[in-house]
């Protein structure tokens, strides 16, 4: 039997656990945290988002750039194939209104507790406050609660997410450790984020923490419509997520970037124009958004925000100001508050197996990754499916 060190316990590294260990390895899984999978759990305290029940031709596009390699894996183990695993472990799922995923129990830690138990009954060993530090010549070295130990296994497999959250473990600290062995790692960078705006102090005072619902947004990324939140730094909110990547990219290259907001999507502009010249004049900017607009509370106070001569504006300039009002950002927030990262090991340094072409015996899976989705359970189908693939990538090597 051989010996396989999986590093991270979270999704991808206990999925990896998973398969080696029915295929009869001795598999040790060694967790920095002193628990398993909390990023995983953390993400299901609101409902875990499992998975996405869109047809699969589309599920499988969203990973941009990243999509045609990640297609052999997602293949594999399909949102499908998430469903049918977690009700093996006893975990049901339904599909919400929003087409997305979720266990009945709207929680992560009965199928995490279960997952554990079925890894332990197949031999896995678990080891938790188990750190990687680095590379000891051809060993991996950790720091425990007992001192630094060294292990030489036949196969390893790094499984220790990006950047995001870093007080749940994925602090990203593995990059020098690889670049120093010839490891090429793009920036890793926030994603699924929110920005920041520059607010008056008046406007971020009354209305962080305000929703904006039913409204669309453009950017590079396409029109989707949603809600999305100030907050007092700037906005965040699925609505924001959706359009993050491409508004992260826009402030890299150009140094500037606006989300593009229309605030009242159910009406075309000319009902606008004509709705606003009906109201009177003498009436406050106020009462004639609410009245000839719809617009009160956060919307008319943003759209007050950001352009402060709007009320001598005329209805046709004002109109299409409400329809397409531009929101300046200034940076993303901190990677260490997005739900993802972007960037990580780049893919030409990894093969058709997920093994590192400059370290043979070492593959990776999961965030650590250059691969970014959007939210609704993409993230996590590829972290299962990319630490499936790897295992049988090390299934294969050990076979020699």
């Amino acid at each position: 039997m051989k010996q396989v060190a999986i590093i991270g316990g979270g999704p991808a590294g206990l999925m990896a656990a998973e398969v080696l260990s029915a295929a009869g390895h001795v598999v040790t899984v060694y967790e920095a945290m002193p628990t398993f999978g909390r990023k995983f759990l953390l993400a299901g305290k609101s409902g875990l988002n499992i998975t996405h029940s869109e047809a699969f031709s589309r599920f499988a596009e969203r990973f941009g750039a990243s999509s045609v390699r990640l297609r052999p894996a997602l293949d594999a183990f399909t949102p499908d194939d998430v469903r049918a695993w977690a009700a093996g472990l006893g975990t049901e799922t339904f599909v919400g209104t929003s087409g997305r995923v979720f266990p009945t129990v709207m929680k992560a830690s009965p199928l995490l507790r279960a997952w554990l138990r079925r890894l332990e009954a197949q031999g896995v060993i678990l080891k938790t406050r188990h750190r990687w530090t680095g590379f000891d010549g051809d060993a991996y070295r950790f720091q425990t609660s007992e001192g630094e130990i060294t292990v030489r296994p036949d196969a390893a497999l790094l499984a220790l997410g990006g950047a995001s959250w870093p007080r749940l473990g994925s602090d990203a600290a593995w990059v020098p450790w690889l670049k120093e062995k010839s490891v090429i790692i793009r920036d890793i960078q926030p994603a699924n984020c929110g920005f920041d705006i520059a607010w008056s102090e008046t406007f971020r005072e009354r209305f962080a923490g305000e929703p904006l619902k039913s409204v669309s947004a453009t950017s590079d990324a396409g029109t989707f419509q949603g809600e999305f939140v100030i907050s007092k730094h700037g906005i965040e909110g699925s609505l924001v997520y959706a359009h993050s990547a491409a508004l992260r990219d826009e402030l890299t290259k150009e140094g500037q970037a606006a989300l593009i907001v229309d605030l009242m999507p159910g009406r075309t502009a000319e009902r606008l124009s004509r709705d606003l010249s009906r109201q009177d004049t003498k009436a406050s900017f106020s009462n004639r958004l609410r009245k000839g607009a719809g617009l009160e509370g956060a919307k008319g106070a943003l759209l007050r925000e950001l352009v402060p001569d709007a009320n001598r504006m005329a209805s046709v300039e004002l109109a299409g100001t409400i329809k397409a009002l531009p929101i300046p950002l200034l940076r993303p927030r901190p990677i260490a508050e997005s739900i993802s990262s972007a960037g990580g090991i780049a893919w030409d340094q990894v093969d058709e197996n997920f093994m590192l072409k400059p370290l043979p015996g070492l593959f990776t899976a999961g965030e650590m990754l250059d691969w970014e989705a959007p939210t609704g359970g993409y993230l996590l189908t590829a972290c299962f499916a990319t630490g499936r693939a790897a295992a049988k990538g090390i299934e294969a090597y050990l076979q020699g």
